[in-house]
């Protein structure tokens, strides 16, 4: 008969420990994923940041949702998980730290407004005056999204109204409308005409100073209070404050906050 006896004691403890350690590997070895939601008009930007972040976190994986400000706000404010919101007005963010949802933003960049025309300028846009007495077929960003409320102060304050075939939800939609040919310009930021490997030129708008400053917008960022990682959120706000990530968006174009 075959007699059965127990493993000594110490052999379980250090089976035990095994075991644990081996878990504990395990979840440490699993990805930490960080969600960023940013302004479309970012996406050039963003998308080095998010390489050169993950380049100095070690298991650190961005994922990063790109669209219309007005419409990140509205996903925030419903539920949607994130870590970060990248907006590119002052105006969204305020929908969502007037919900609660985000820590105090901080200012990172700034933009201005311009006109997307074909290459070669075939119509000979001159300015937004030109442009707006010309027979060209124009599209703009609707009024909620930062670049249509921007694109509505920069008529007012130069005395001229559009007529825009469509109103799109994002700027790059607005832009892609200009390079496919199925608009004659578009009223995007100056860092979409300068990320689109020449398949756009650039209008400068014209007019007086007033013109000038109401073209003008402000990008904050902020940690959102629902984040699961806040210490590594905070991590990755701060690198885009930093030196190297204002350095990346000089590089795309971007003005200083």
């Amino acid at each position: 008969m075959t007699r059965l006896t127990a493993p000594p004691v110490a052999g379980i403890a250090v089976a035990t420990a095994l075991v644990v350690s081996l878990a504990a590997c395990s979840a440490s070895d699993e990805p930490q994923t960080l969600t960023v939601h940013a302004a479309a008009s970012l996406t050039g930007a963003m998308g080095q940041i998010e390489a050169d972040f993950e380049a100095a976190h070690e298991g650190v994986d961005v994922t990063l949702n790109l669209g219309g400000s007005s419409g990140l706000a509205a996903q925030i404010t419903e539920g949607a998980p994130g870590d970060v919101f990248a907006s590119a007005d002052q105006a969204q963010m305020s929908v969502v730290t007037d919900a609660g949802l985000a820590d105090t933003p901080e200012d990172f960049a700034s933009n201005a407004l311009t006109i997307a025309v074909a290459p070669g300028n075939p119509l000979g846009i001159t300015d937004l005056a030109s442009l707006a007495a010309s027979d060209a077929t124009v599209v703009v960003c609707a009024a909620p999204v930062p670049c249509g409320a921007v694109t509505e102060e920069v008529e007012a304050a130069a005395g001229v109204t559009l007529s825009p075939v469509s109103e799109e939800q994002a700027v790059t939609d607005v832009l892609a409308k200009v390079t496919s040919g199925q608009a004659d310009a578009g009223l995007v930021y100056v860092t979409d005409v300068a990320g689109s490997d020449g398949a756009a030129d650039a209008v400068a708008l014209g007019g007086d100073d007033a013109v000038t400053a109401a073209a003008s917008t402000t990008y904050p960022i902020a940690t959102l209070t629902e984040s699961v990682s806040p210490a590594l959120a905070q991590e990755f706000v701060e690198y885009v404050l930093s030196e190297d990530g204002q350095a990346t968006l000089a590089t795309f174009g971007f003005g200083a906050p």
